[in-house]
């Protein structure tokens, strides 16, 4: 079993930045592909970010693109999620997953077996 702590939320204005963590309690977590999802208020959770086991490769969603930079420290158990340029569009609950499975795109909530409490982030105008 793995368990992830989220850290690094907080209420930022408009046009700054945050650095979230992912933190996870196994060491199998440093083998499993891990992304980062959001979910607004009264909308469903949606895909950010996704970053392959050993880092090699990393995908984000097109609203983020350019904005958000994922990336991971395996000797750490973290996966970082850099967020900058912040809208108040990005306000949301932050979650991170992991999946055993490295197949798939990683897009997709029903890929991932393990998932965090989540973090809040609040952009204010």
């Amino acid at each position: 079993q793995v368990q992830l702590v989220e850290s690094g939320g907080g209420l930022v204005q408009a046009g700054g930045s945050l650095r979230l963590s992912c933190t996870a309690s196994a060491r199998t977590f440093s083998r499993y592909p891990v992304g980062w999802f959001r979910q607004a208020p009264g909308k469903e959770r949606e895909f950010v970010a996704a970053i392959s086991w050993s880092g090699g490769s990393t995908d984000s969603a097109e609203s983020v693109e350019g904005r958000f930079t994922i990336s991971r420290d395996n000797a750490k158990n973290t996966v970082y999620l850099q967020m900058n340029s912040l809208k108040p569009e990005d306000t949301a609950v932050y979650y991170c997953a992991a999946r055993r499975s490295p197949y798939g795109s990683g897009r997709y909530v029903g890929e991932y077996d393990y998932w965090g409490q989540g973090t809040q982030v609040t952009v204010s105008s």
